[in-house]
């Protein structure tokens, strides 16, 4: 096994809620992964709340996905 040194700053240890000094690489990865997803998760719902689908229901949106396609499959 390899050892691998990352220096991090106090603010993205806190930020990433790193408990200890060691963690193995699939722990550091499952971290990063979720900070992303949750990055991402918030971007998305900014964009649905500037372009008024959070306030669509499903079944509108469903609508609209439906709507795209048809336009898609008469290019």
């Amino acid at each position: 096994m390899r050892t691998l040194n990352i220096s991090i700053s106090d603010v993205e240890y806190k930020q990433f809620g790193i408990t200890t000094q060691q963690l193995t690489f699939t722990s550091l990865i499952d971290l990063v992964s979720k900070k992303l997803m949750q990055q991402n998760l918030n971007h998305c719902v900014a964009l649905a709340e500037k372009y008024g689908l959070s306030t669509m229901t499903a079944e509108e949106i469903s609508d609209e996905v439906k709507a795209v396609r048809r336009q898609r499959c008469k290019k």
